[in-house]
C-alpha cells in the first residue's frame, strides 16, 4: 500500500511539473508576441496610481511580466525618474494625471520623487494630481503640492495635521514571561536595545528623533508655503486647527483647488487640451509607457559605450544563510554584493560604480566584509556611495569603502556605534515551564551564550570587550575614509543618528544630494560627460521567482492580521536571534519613520 502511495504521488509531482511548464512556456509564446513597444497617440495623457512605498529600485519580475505583459515596470524611483523625462519629452504625452491617496514611502525618496515631478513640470505640460475614497495623507501631498491643479471627491480624508513617531517598548512584556534581556553596547546614543531594556526612550533618542522629526517639518511646510504663498507660520497655524472636515478646510484654505470626481476632471482636462468634450479621453498607463523606449519618446539617448553600474543595495546586513527552496533573501549579504562588483569592475565598459544604499546596517563582521568588496571595487574604477532612505549603521560601515560618500537631505544615517542583544530566559524556563537543566562543559568559556541562565562578571567582561573592539574598528574605518583621528571619529559617533544634513556638518558624507546628483560625482571622477546607466541587482530567474512570489503570499496571508508596526519589530527580532549567538550588531537605534 505504501508503494502505491508513493508511485502516486510522484505521478502527481510529475504532471503537476508537466503542466506548469507547458504554462510558462505558453505564456513565454504569447509574451513574445506581444508587442513589445505601445504606439503613443497625440493628447495621450499618462496616469500614474501612486500609492503605498516608493522604493528606490524595484527588481523586474518575470511571472508577472509572463501572466501581465501589459503591467509593465512597477513603480520605484528609478522607473518614475524614466517615465517622468520621457513624458516631457514625448510630443504625444499632452498632460500626466497622478491619482494618489495613502503614500508611506521614506522621505527621503519623497524628496527624490518631487524633484522628478519638478524637473517634468519645466516642459510647460499640465500635472495634475487628485485623490480618490481613501483621501490624502501629508506625504501624497508632499508630492501633490507640485501639481497645476490638485482635486478631490467631496466625501473623502485630507491628513493635514502634523508628524508623529512612536516608540515600542517590550521591558513590561519581558518581565511577565519571565526574560530578561542581556545588553551590551558602545555609544551613549547606541540604543537599539532600549525597546528590551527600558520602558520609556532615553533623552537620546527622543533628541535625536525630535531632530529628525524637525528636518521632516520643515521640508513639508516649505513645500506648502511654495505652492500656497502663505508664511511658515500661517501653514503651522493651519496644521494645528482641529481636524474637522478637512476637505473642505483643504479647499477654503487653497490646499485644494477643488472638489471634483474623476469624470469632471476628465472634463477638465479635455478642455485644458482643446479637446472635443464629445471624444474619448486618451490615456496610458505607467506600467504600459514604462515600454516606450527614450528614443522613441524623443529623448537623447548617448552615442558611447561608456557606462556607470548603479548597484542598489537595500535591507538588513545579513550573513550568508542558504536559503529554502521556495524563498529568498531580501537583505545585503557579502557574496552577493561582491558578485554584482566583480561583475562590474570586469566590464570594461563600466568607469564607475554608483552603489545606492537603503539599510539600517545588520551584523557587523558581515559589514566589514562589504566595506572590503567596495574598498577593493575603488582601487578599478571611481566609487561613489549613494545613501537612499537610511544608511546608519552598517549601512554607513560599508558607505566608507566608497571614494566619495553623498546623502539626501533627509537621509536617515550615521549611528556609528556596536551592540550585542542577548537573553536570559532563566525564570521562564526553569520556574514558569519547569525545565531543567545539568551543563557539563570542558573549559571554562563553552556556554558563554547559554540562555537557560545569567551571565557571569568574567562573562560579561568578555562580551563587553567585544563590543569595544568592535565600536573601534568602525572607528577605524570611519576615521580612514573621511580624514579623521579617531578622537574626532568618536565625537561625532558614539550611536548618533543625523539626517543628511546634519550628516554633512559633522563631516560623515562629502555632499548633500540625490542619485542624480550621484551619477553626476561619478561621471566626474571617471572623465566621462556621456554615459549609460547599468543597473544591478540584474532581473531574476523566473523558477526563484516564481517560488519565491509564492511563499511571500503565504507569508503574508498567514500575518496579515499583525498590525504592520509589530511585523515589523518581529521581523528585526528574528533576523537577531536567527544568528549565531554573541554576533555583533551594527544596526540603526530602532525604526525610524515620520508619518
Amino acid at each position: 500500500m505504501q508503494f502505491f502511495k508513493t508511485f502516486f504521488a510522484s505521478l502527481l509531482g510529475t504532471i503537476l511539473g508537466v503542466l506548469l511548464l507547458v504554462l510558462i512556456l505558453f505564456a513565454t509564446l504569447m509574451r513574445s508576441a506581444a508587442d513589445p513597444e505601445p504606439y503613443i497617440r497625440s493628447n495621450t495623457v499618462l496616469t500614474i496610481n501612486l500609492t503605498g512605498d516608493i522604493p528606490a529600485h524595484a527588481v523586474e519580475d518575470p511571472f508577472e511580466e509572463l501572466f501581465r505583459p501589459q503591467s509593465g515596470a512597477r513603480l520605484s524611483l528609478q522607473s518614475l525618474r524614466s517615465n517622468l523625462r520621457k513624458a516631457a519629452a514625448d510630443d504625444n504625452i499632452g498632460a500626466i494625471w497622478v491619482k494618489t491617496n495613502m503614500v508611506t514611502a521614506s522621505w527621503a525618496n519623497l524628496e527624490s520623487a518631487y524633484t522628478y515631478f519638478e524637473e517634468f513640470k519645466e516642459s510647460g505640460k499640465p500635472l495634475y494630481f487628485s485623490t480618490d475614497d481613501l483621501g490624502m495623507n501629508e506625504k501624497a501631498y508632499f508630492l501633490a503640492s507640485l501639481a497645476d491643479s490638485i482635486f478631490s471627491p467631496p466625501e473623502t480624508n485630507f491628513e493635514f495635521n502634523g508628524f508623529v513617531a512612536q516608540f515600542t517598548f517590550y521591558r513590561g512584556m519581558l518581565e511577565k514571561i519571565g526574560v530578561e534581556p542581556e545588553i551590551f553596547r558602545v555609544g551613549r546614543y547606541k540604543s537599539a536595545v532600549e525597546p528590551y531594556m527600558n520602558e520609556a526612550p532615553s533623552p537620546e533618542s527622543i533628541e535625536q528623533t525630535t531632530e529628525i522629526m524637525n528636518s521632516v517639518t520643515n521640508t513639508f511646510v516649505n513645500a506648502v508655503v511654495k505652492r500656497t504663498g502663505k508664511s511658515a507660520d500661517e501653514v503651522n497655524a493651519l496644521l494645528n486647527t482641529p481636524p474637522v472636515d478637512r476637505v473642505n478646510f483643504a479647499v477654503e484654505n487653497g490646499l485644494i483647488d477643488q472638489l471634483a470626481f474623476d469624470y469632471e476632471i476628465e472634463s477638465m482636462i479635455k478642455n485644458r487640451l482643446e479637446l472635443d468634450e464629445d471624444t474619448d479621453l486618451r490615456t496610458v498607463s505607467f506600467g504600459r509607457y514604462s515600454r516606450v523606449t527614450p528614443r522613441s519618446a524623443g529623448l537623447d539617448v548617448p552615442d558611447t559605450n561608456d557606462k556607470i553600474a548603479v548597484i542598489y543595495s537595500s535591507g538588513i546586513i545579513m550573513p550568508n544563510i542558504p536559503d529554502s527552496p521556495f524563498g529568498s533573501s531580501t537583505g545585503i549579504t557579502a557574496s552577493s554584493l561582491k558578485r554584482q562588483l566583480d561583475s562590474a569592475t570586469d566590464d570594461d565598459n563600466v568607469k564607475a560604480i554608483v552603489i545606492h544604499i537603503n539599510s539600517p546596517g545588520g551584523a557587523a563582521t558581515t559589514s566589514d566584509l562589504l566595506w572590503s568588496h567596495i574598498k577593493q571595487a575603488a582601487e578599478k574604477v571611481p566609487v561613489v556611495a549613494s545613501m537612499g532612505s537610511v544608511a546608519a549603521s552598517g549601512g554607513y560601515y560599508m558607505a566608507m569603502g566608497a571614494d566619495t560618500v553623498l546623502a539626501a537631505p533627509n537621509t536617515i544615517t550615521g549611528s556609528i556605534g556596536i551592540f550585542s542583544l542577548l537573553f536570559n530566559a532563566e525564570e521562564l524556563l526553569t520556574e514558569k515551564m519547569g525545565i531543567q537543566y545539568e551543563t557539563l562543559k570542558t573549559h571554562e568559556y563553552a556556554d558563554l551564550f547559554n540562555l537557560s541562565r545569567p551571565f557571569t562578571p568574567a562573562e560579561e567582561r568578555v562580551i563587553q570587550r567585544s563590543m569595544e573592539n568592535g565600536y573601534e574598528s568602525f572607528l577605524a574605518r570611519v576615521a580612514e575614509a573621511r580624514g579623521m583621528t579617531r578622537d574626532e571619529a568618536h565625537a561625532v559617533a558614539q550611536g548618533r543618528v543625523y539626517t543628511g544634513t546634519d550628516a554633512l556638518e559633522a563631516g560623515l558624507v562629502d555632499i548633500v544630494g540625490d542619485l542624480d546628483r550621484a551619477l553626476e560625482v561619478a561621471a566626474e571622477m571617471a572623465g566621462i560627460e556621456e554615459y549609460l546607466l547599468d543597473i544591478y541587482p540584474k532581473r531574476r530567474d523566473l523558477f526563484e521567482t516564481l517560488f519565491s512570489s509564492g511563499n511571500a503570499q503565504i507569508r503574508s496571508i498567514l500575518t496579515s492580521w499583525i498590525p504592520k508596526d509589530l511585523r515589523d519589530d518581529a521581523h528585526d527580532l528574528q533576523a537577531i536571534m536567527s544568528q549565531p549567538a554573541g554576533m555583533n550588531w551594527a544596526l540603526l537605534p530602532y525604526r525610524i519613520d515620520v508619518n
